[in-house]
């Protein structure tokens, strides 16, 4: 009687172990099959791109310009948000705590490198899906208010080492320009007063209000005030002179051995599906190819250059040795 009744509990116990694994592989079925659909549905609703620095600066204005055309190829509204705060690293953990599921992208730029570098954040591009770039920037200026005493590199040189750390600089603590300030002090043997002022916009109006002698920026960005006389470029970091600035030399020409080149890409929280990612790429390369998009950026004294998520990988590796390089360099 014993032997029949452990028998019968074996029995359903058996029962109950196989009833519980088809669930189970009936859930995972499910839920791949709805992954698979919705990666092949992909988008059918708004894109949020985070944008981890200020309204009115360059990667505002380029992530817009870019997520217009976005829109287009993608039959989607991509949707654009400021997040600034501590040199972008608030955007940037912002977005690697969205869900994974391709409705919200980073946009953004070498600042991640260097936010890693100086310990502002504890990740890197190594813990998102690289989507692409899309721009490139070899505008990278020192600007200076058209009434200041300098008028080249060498003026300010001199003046510099006439007076280590008074003259002020302005940066973002953390920031692709904080990089820049720290390089060019090495190469030339002098010491600023860096100030940390905010973002792009936040440093044009120091400048304009004289509360600040230099500002790192893009070109571009204040050309507008160059011509109205307010401002004057002192040099490009740059290999070459822009085609649409010919009169603005280059840091290498004025004898400082400095250039940057900033890229601007994209970029999802990991673990978003591969076929989401690819679309998304695939889209910023026909929007980098469009000639319309080109003719946008151009009084911009900005480039339409499509970088690939892998060609994306390299490029981050590739710099990240040299920041590393860089900032050890610097001894700050």
């Amino acid at each position: 009687m014993k032997n029949n009744i452990r028998k019968l509990v074996m029995v359903g116990f058996l029962l109950l172990v196989i009833l519980v694994m088809a669930a189970c592989n009936s859930n995972n079925e499910t839920g791949e099959a709805g992954a698979d659909s919705s990666s092949k549905d992909y988008p059918n609703k708004p894109i949020q791109v985070v944008v981890p620095a200020g309204a009115g600066g360059d990667t505002d204005r380029n992530t817009r310009i870019t997520a217009e055309y976005l829109s287009e190829e993608l039959g989607t509204d991509v949707v654009v948000s400021n997040v600034n705060g501590a040199g972008g690293t608030v955007g940037t953990k912002q977005v690697l705590d969205e869900n994974s599921d391709g409705y919200t992208v980073l946009a953004f730029h070498n600042s991640l490198i260097i936010n890693s570098l100086l310990e502002l954040a504890d990740f890197s591009y190594e813990d998102y899906e690289l989507a692409g770039a899309s721009i490139q920037d070899l505008g990278n200026a020192f600007i200076v208010h058209a009434e200041s005493e300098y008028t080249d590199l060498e003026s300010l040189i001199e003046a510099a080492k006439e007076n280590p750390g008074e003259i002020s600089i302005a940066t973002e603590t953390g920031a692709f320009t904080h990089l820049q300030l720290l390089a060019f002090q090495e190469a030339t043997g002098t010491q600023f007063n860096i100030v940390d002022v905010g973002g792009a916009a936040e440093k044009v109006k120091a400048l304009l209000g004289k509360q600040i002698d230099i500002v790192p920026t893009q070109l571009g960005l204040v050309q507008e005030y160059i011509k109205s006389g307010d401002f004057k470029a002192l040099g490009i970091m740059a290999e070459e002179r822009l085609e649409n600035a010919p009169d603005v030399p280059t840091f290498k020409e004025e004898g400082v051995d400095v250039s940057f080149d900033k890229f601007f890409f994209w970029a999802f929280p990991k673990d978003t599906p591969e076929e989401v990612v690819e679309k998304f790429s695939s889209a910023l390369e026909n929007v980098a190819n469009n000639p319309d998009f080109k003719a946008e950026l151009d009084p911009h004294l900005v480039n339409a250059d499509y970088m690939s998520p892998e060609d994306l990988q390299c490029h981050f590796e590739s710099l990240t040795e040299e920041y590393k390089a860089l900032h050890e360099n610097s001894n700050e």
